[in-house]
């Protein structure tokens, strides 16, 4: 099959996800207004906002790998994960309550722990060696596990309740009442994935290296400047809201290569459609396995990712005897 025809391909899937999902599971009422209101208030936002969230760390893992020429890259390599959760840990630990704008308060704070993970990682890599990728890994990893460190010690020092609070949220899950947060979080997705589709020759050229892309013009160090931040924004309004999701980013551009290939004009749309359809199926898992109950999101995706990093990994060996 030719690109054109898999994209079409994933594009028709996609949209088959997204329209049927909605009514997967028990939502069956004598009262029909009580119907329509499960269905448009929290089934359908809940889809939209699966889409919207896988579509985008999907998109970031990408670009990460292209960034990094490291298959094994996600969206939280560079800790930006760490910090929000970090924020999180922090907002329950102090005890705090407080919205802004309608935004609550434990998306602020954990956004806010994604900006310092950002800013962090950016000093250092700016001040050992002018935003090198491998300058940029390193410390993306010291940094992880340096909050990791920290919210394990907030987690100690919290009570039942408050540790169980952060170990839920650690989860990652997709909950959503009505269209609030979907609305906050398109702009920051928005934004990234035009500037992903326009730089998608630069991506292309930066996975070739990085000699290869400034003989043909390319600013690297800019189009890493910009990658790195519209990626780390990105992801960080995406944790602030809905937690770690972890694997996605590093699942969803390995299949879609496999199935389009390598060129980013190609890759970038069909990893956008395919990993937003990708965390709709598995959030649906997740509703209603064991129905009525649910479970995170976070745990299947992490179920699924965890075999799948491994044949990643022996993948890595083969080819490379």
């Amino acid at each position: 099959m030719t690109a054109k025809s898999v994209l079409i391909t994933i594009t028709i899937i996609s949209l088959f996800t997204l329209g049927v999902s909605p009514y997967i599971g028990q939502i069956h009422f004598d009262n029909s207004e009580l119907y329509t209101q499960i269905l448009t208030q929290i089934r359908l936002p809940r889809v939209l906002l699966a889409f919207i969230v896988g579509a985008g760390l999907a998109v970031c893992g990408m670009v990460f790998q292209a960034m990094f020429h490291n298959p094994l890259a996600t969206p939280f390599t560079l800790g930006v994960a760490s910090g929000a959760s970090l924020g999180a840990a922090s907002y329950v630990f102090l005890g705090l309550s407080f919205s802004v704008l309608g935004i609550d308060g434990s998306s602020l704070a954990a956004f806010s722990g994604a900006l310092v993970a950002i800013s962090i990682v950016f000093a250092i890599s700016r001040f050992r060696s002018g935003f090198s990728p491998e300058t940029l890994l390193l410390s993306g990893v010291a940094i992880n596990f340096f909050f990791s460190s920290l919210i394990l010690f907030i987690q100690y020092l919290s009570n039942i309740s408050d540790s169980f609070r952060i170990i839920r949220w650690l989860m990652g899950s997709i909950n959503v009442v009505g269209y609030r947060d979907i609305v906050q979080l398109i702009p920051f997705v928005s934004v990234c994935i035009v500037t992903i589709l326009w730089l998608r020759r630069e991506l292309n050229l930066l996975m070739a290296g990085d000699d290869i892309a400034l003989s043909r013009g390319v600013a690297v160090k800019q189009v890493r400047y910009l990658l790195f931040f519209v990626t780390s924004l990105c992801v960080g309004a995406i944790v602030a809201l809905c937690g770690p999701i972890g694997f996605i980013g590093m699942m969803v551009p390995h299949i879609c290569r496999l199935l389009i290939g390598s060129d980013h004009r190609w890759l970038t749309p069909a990893t956008l459609l395919f990993g937003g359809s990708f965390l709709i199926v598995c959030d649906t898992l997740a509703r209603t396995i064991i129905a009525p109950a649910e479970i995170p999101v976070g745990v299947i995706t992490t179920l699924l990712g965890g075999p799948f990093f491994l044949w990643l990994l022996v993948k890595s060996r083969l080819n490379a005897a």
